[in-house]
């Protein structure tokens, strides 16, 4: 029968094998993309270059910071390491940011100088095709992985996969309408587009490693946990108050204290609250490390000197 450690392992050796994938990947289409623009002329596609020596230097950083993540707790860190994962994310995003902002700089700089010109159009556009079809792939595999492992280090990574995607698609559609109208323009408008959603997915990603860590509260968390509690504590003739959490990455952590009527023991409290820590932990869809308090409500406001809230 296989042990909680021997799916940790077997799940830990699945997330670096993405991450490893998405790596090779990166060099590959930067070797593909870098030639091609320097063949073809197209600014869309030296854009799309561009993204991806970002996205070698942001999958370096999120391969080291899985690892680091995958680390379990120790002296140092009594909650874990994941918490990395929140600054990958942040760094995937600054890194994507930055390329948009190149990609709209030389899209600008090609309309404003001596024009676009692009050479062999049919090529640049097969090649296109080709990574967008690769890189459509790879992000759906790691996002998939991610979703199912729960990594924050490589959902962003697939994120950033499939923003590569879109770019890529951007700079088929220009090359596309540039090859049928002979209107070269159409690369640097469809680069402007593509480096427009660069920024916007960019910023996303910066955005979610910001509220992480700062642990800025989920409303859906926090809805769910509220319900869950409701429920088991009422069920047991038990109260609660004091109820919050933090995501750590690969969890949640939570914390809540709970009430009893006067008379219950020690010993049967601590059985009535194990019980709800697991009925809690196992109503919600990701994992849950949920750490309770015990107190006696008939002296609660005494020991205390403030009220108890609702729950």
């Amino acid at each position: 029968m296989e042990t909680v450690h021997q799916r940790d392992r077997v799940e830990a050796r699945q997330l670096l094998l993405a991450m490893r994938v998405s790596f090779a990947f990166g060099i590959a289409f930067l070797l593909i993309k870098g030639g091609g623009a320097w063949y073809t002329g197209s600014v869309a596609l030296l854009g799309d270059a561009a993204e991806s020596v970002v996205h070698v230097f942001a999958v370096g950083f999120a391969l080291f910071s899985l690892h680091l993540s995958l680390k379990p707790a120790d002296r140092s860190h009594p909650y874990g390491h994941a918490k990395i994962g929140f600054f990958s994310s942040g760094f995937e995003g600054a890194m994507i940011l930055m390329a948009g902002l190149f990609v709209s700089m030389e899209a600008i700089r090609d309309m404003t100088g001596d024009g676009p010109r692009i050479e062999a159009p049919l090529v640049a556009l097969w090649l296109t095709v080709g990574i967008v079809l690769a890189t459509g792939g790879l992000g759906w595999y790691l996002l998939h992985t991610a979703r199912r492992r729960r990594s924050i280090v490589l959902e962003a990574n697939g994120h950033h996969v499939l923003t590569d995607c879109y770019t890529s698609l951007g700079v088929l559609v220009g090359l596309l309408l540039t090859w049928l109208s002979g209107w070269a323009y159409w690369d640097p408008i469809c680069a402007l587009v593509v480096a427009a959603n660069m920024l916007r997915c960019g910023l996303r990603l910066m955005r979610r490693s910001f509220n992480g860590l700062m642990d800025t509260a989920d409303p859906a968390m926090d809805d769910q946990l509220q319900e869950s509690m409701q429920r088991e504590t009422s069920s047991r003739g038990v109260k609660y108050h004091a109820l919050r959490h933090r995501d750590l990455g690969d969890s949640h952590w939570v914390d809540v204290h709970l009430l009893f009527p006067p008379g219950v023991t020690l010993r049967d409290a601590h059985e009535v609250a194990t019980e709800i820590e697991r009925a809690v932990a196992g109503s919600l869809e990701v994992p849950v490390q949920l750490t309770t308090h015990l107190e006696s409500i008939e002296d609660h406001d005494r020991l205390h000197g403030s009220p108890v809230g609702d729950g």
